[in-house]
């Protein structure tokens, strides 16, 4: 593997782009399901944060902290493939000037 996470990410992409098209999906439902595939993550992230805590009676203790940065990784790797996937041309760039703007507010500026 790369030592880019973006190599990677562009890998992970190329392929389920091929897998779902050689499924005959279409390209718009390809980036709608992918899309749809943070929710999920997202999900179970928030499901391990609950097993963490032991906030679910019913099942207690049932997840560690480190069970919640995994899935937490989880969500942003998906991310970073979904927006591979609708801008295989330049995620990584479109990604560092979109961070690079949302950064200016909360940040301050750098001489």
């Amino acid at each position: 593997m790369s030592n880019d996470p973006w190599n990677t990410i562009r890998t992970l992409a190329a392929l389920f782009t091929q897998l779902d098209t050689a499924r005959d999906i279409a390209p718009e439902e390809q980036w709608t399901l992918q899309v749809l595939k943070i929710s999920e993550e997202v999900g179970e992230a928030a499901q391990a944060v609950i097993g963490a805590r032991a906030t679910n009676p019913r099942k207690g203790h049932s997840h560690t902290w480190e069970d919640v940065q995994e899935e937490v990784a989880d969500c942003v790797i998906t991310g970073m493939v979904a927006l591979a996937r609708l801008r295989p041309a330049d995620a990584a760039d479109y990604f560092a000037t979109v961070l690079a703007t949302k950064a200016a507010k909360f940040l301050p500026a750098s001489d």
